[in-house]
């Protein structure tokens, strides 16, 4: 199954449709998948952001909360004086419970928009996060090949003009010795471009971080007239 939004885990037809039908009549409509406990128990740890549970099999919800991943978000749809509800509030406080009565679809569904703009702000904090962390890791590559630049260039250097002296030197290789010092000279000027192209980069990168760090020097201060 692909990703869906949202999964109504029931038993009981009415209750699907009733949900179903709201949330079609809504203007934001998620991806929502209508299971009842039997597939269910066929098809565990589906991938959701939002598992509503209304009225299923007695004795069943322990287990369904417990092979829950805990990033998805849970809400409860059951009457008030339901036998398992009090058991499962204290050892299971990650989901919420919205009792069955008159108006339960319409507290559903605006407890449940609330929640999945929460796991989208969640997520998107997360994808901040590891694209922060990856900018920090590329950032000190960058730094490490700039202090290495000098030595690298060094290198190619003596690799160019040692191939360059061999290759002056007529008859002093094989035909196969001197076409493998061509590749070796040519790929050393391919390095060697790389090399003036990422020093050109830094050099770049330094001169508009002092531009943009003159910039807010010379900015006029902001003063507040009393008057």
């Amino acid at each position: 199954m692909r990703h869906t939004n949202v999964i109504v885990l029931t038993d009981e037809t009415e209750f699907a449709r009733l949900l179903t039908a709201c949330w079609q009549a809504e203007r934001h409509v998620p991806a929502i998948a209508v299971l009842n406990s039997e597939l269910w128990l066929r098809q565990q740890h589906l991938p959701c952001d939002l598992l509503v549970v209304g009225p299923i099999q007695d004795g069943l919800l322990p287990s369904i909360l417990i092979a829950l991943d805990p990033s998805i978000a849970v809400i409860l749809c059951a009457h008030a004086d339901h036998r398992e509800y009090s058991d499962l509030r204290s050892r299971y406080p990650r989901f919420t419970h919205i009792p069955l009565r008159e108006d339960w679809a319409q507290t559903l569904l605006l407890v449940a928009g609330e929640s999945l703009r929460r796991v989208k702000a969640i997520q998107l904090a997360r994808n901040a996060q590891e694209e922060a962390a990856q900018n920090a890791r590329d950032a000190v590559l960058g730094k490490y090949m700039a202090n290495m630049q000098n030595g690298i260039n060094n290198a190619l250097t003596s690799v160019l003009g040692n191939a360059e002296l061999l290759l002056l030197e007529p008859g002093q290789l094989s035909a196969q010795s001197r076409d493998q010092v061509k590749t070796i000279h040519s790929m050393a000027l391919r390095i060697n471009e790389v090399m003036q192209r990422f020093s050109s980069l830094v050099s770049e990168m330094r001169s508009a971080e002092t531009e943009s760090h003159s910039e807010t020097l010379d900015a006029p201060a902001i003063t507040l007239d009393g008057g």
